[in-house]
């Protein structure tokens, strides 16, 4: 990858996967590093998408159709990508995100059933050719991550799904890994944080090395 376009790194797991607490740890290792980055969230990263985000996440008692759902997360992502990630790439910033489409694949087509291919379709439509540099998987077992995500506190709307809901999640993530293990690195986050961070450095290591 050329020093001077910036790197597209997604951050995917489940609930509970610990996915905040080593976001912040690869912000440290690019700082560190004296490499430019931006820090960004799905669905959000911008005012508009930010609304999209609460319309999400807010629980509610009318069911939300998942093709509803769905084309909100493109929506959402449509103008994250034309806002912040592409510009900041072309700048010759890392952008660093918190899910990505990976996460629509496997709560929209693994959680929520949706065909595989519409949102295929969809993903090729908005972002045509455009895909993650590298995408990590934080994987941890269903009921460790939902007993981290309870202690929390209040739950949002997708976070309050039962067990099988994310058992789908977790083996959608897993097969996709699988699928393309040229972009996918997978870290096993029921390690200890130290252990979990470990793993992480040495991804970020052999993937951006040659930035640093």
């Amino acid at each position: 990858m050329s020093a001077s376009k910036g790197l597209f790194i997604t951050l995917e797991g489940g609930e509970g996967a610990g996915k905040s607490t080593n976001m912040a740890f690869i912000q440290q290792y690019f700082t560190e590093r004296g490499l430019s980055w931006v820090a960004t969230r799905e669905p959000g990263g911008t005012p508009l998408a930010e609304e999209i985000r609460a319309v999400l996440l807010q629980p509610r008692d009318e069911t939300v159709a998942s093709d509803a759902e769905l084309l909100l997360m493109f929506a959402a992502r449509a103008q994250h990508i034309e806002g912040v990630i592409k510009p900041a790439i072309a700048k010759g910033t890392s952008v660093l995100c918190d899910r990505f489409t990976d996460a629509t694949y496997a709560y929209q087509g693994g959680g929520r059933g949706v065909s595989m291919q519409r949102i295929q379709a969809l993903e090729e439509f908005v972002l045509g050719a455009f895909r993650p540099d590298l995408t990590i998987y934080l994987d941890v077992p269903t009921e460790v991550g939902m007993a981290r995500a309870s202690a929390r506190g209040e739950l949002d709307r997708f976070e309050r799904e039962q067990g099988e809901f994310f058992e789908r999640v977790r083996a959608v993530y897993l097969a996709r890994a699988q699928a393309q293990p040229t972009r996918y690195r997978v870290v096993d986050a029921s390690q200890a944080l130290e252990d979990v961070q470990r793993d992480l450095a040495a991804v970020l290591d052999q993937f951006c090395g040659d930035l640093a």
